[in-house]
């Protein structure tokens, strides 16, 4: 594995080559698997991306990384993509871009540690719902009638629930 401070190193580096490219940085990860160990690069941009703008950053960030060596000469592969319709939240813009929307999120502890009455989901540990609102310290549903917050430090994952139905003309034809 890397440190924090490689990863960091990476990120601002990715964040010069994602600005020249008119994108920006969503998240970076680093992970070990069967072909090798491989460092993700997922970038964003209002209305998506496409492959070009994943090629132009993989090219750019390449050269970058070759030149600085912030991973101290280890092999590893190089992906960079979008973070998908059904994206992980980590961050707190992430969740701030999705308000209004279905949000899935997994804890470690029940619902009910939360303040949650509602009988049929208080022991729940996952939930997916409509995002309410978002601050600095975690996040808030509405549930019937009880509003629901919680904090970033409980959340084990979350991750947008894409709706294929967002959006489309509900007309009958």
């Amino acid at each position: 594995m890397i440190s924090e401070q490689t990863l960091a190193k990476i990120e601002s580096l990715a964040t010069q080559v994602a600005k020249s490219v008119g994108v920006e940085i969503y998240s970076v990860e680093f992970a070990g698997g069967a072909q090798g160990p491989t460092l993700r690069i997922y970038i964003d941009k209002e209305n998506g991306v496409g492959i070009d703008e994943c090629a132009n950053v993989s090219r750019g960030l390449n050269e970058l990384l070759d030149a600085e060596d912030p991973m101290g000469g280890g092999a590893y592969n190089l992906e960079v993509s979008s973070p998908g319709l059904d994206r992980v939240l980590q961050k707190q813009w992430h969740f701030e871009r999705v308000i209004g929307k279905k949000v899935w999120i997994k804890l470690d502890k029940s619902l009910e540690a939360f303040g949650l009455t509602n009988k049929k989901l208080k022991s729940a540990k996952q939930i997916t719902e409509v995002l309410k609102s978002v601050d600095s310290s975690g996040v808030k549903f509405q549930i019937d009638e009880e509003e629901l917050f919680i904090p970033f430090t409980e959340v084990e994952k979350a991750k947008l629930v894409f709706d294929f139905n967002e959006g489309k003309n509900n007309k009958k034809r």
